[in-house]
């Protein structure tokens, strides 16, 4: 399985940006990069090449979804999994955006101590 390093968080919340880092960095090891948007995401996302990405659902002017039709194009992430965030969890919206790729939803508020391990449990399986 390959190593699970860089992680590219894209959110427009500065606050919620700031926890996902900690908890990503000082709790799980990782090396994060923190967009506050689509396009910034777009911009960096080949730069940084990221082994898992992490995407907000609702964000201004290109949200989640958008974001990763666009991000499709660039990476491959049948081999970068890319995880949403977001409060809204009814299962039928679940089940839209796997259906638009990604690997699974991550629920808003997380908790910073578990997000972490929650991204290896996902990693694990995307490459199990």
């Amino acid at each position: 399985m390959p190593e699970l390093s860089r992680i590219l968080h894209v959110e427009d919340d500065p606050s919620i940006q700031a926890v996902a880092k900690v908890a990503l960095e000082a709790v799980g090891g990782f090396k994060v990069l923190s967009c506050s948007g689509g396009q910034a995401a777009l911009d960096q996302v080949q730069g940084f090449a990221p082994d898992f990405i992490l995407l907000d659902v609702m964000m201004p002017d290109m949200d989640g979804p958008q974001t990763l039709a666009k991000i499709a194009q660039l990476v491959d992430i049948g081999r970068i999994p890319v995880v949403f965030m977001t409060a809204k969890v009814q299962p039928a919206e679940i089940e839209h955006y796997r259906s638009l790729g990604a690997r699974d939803v991550i629920i808003k508020p997380f908790d910073p101590m578990q997000l972490a391990a929650q991204i290896r449990q996902i990693w694990s399986s995307a490459h199990g």
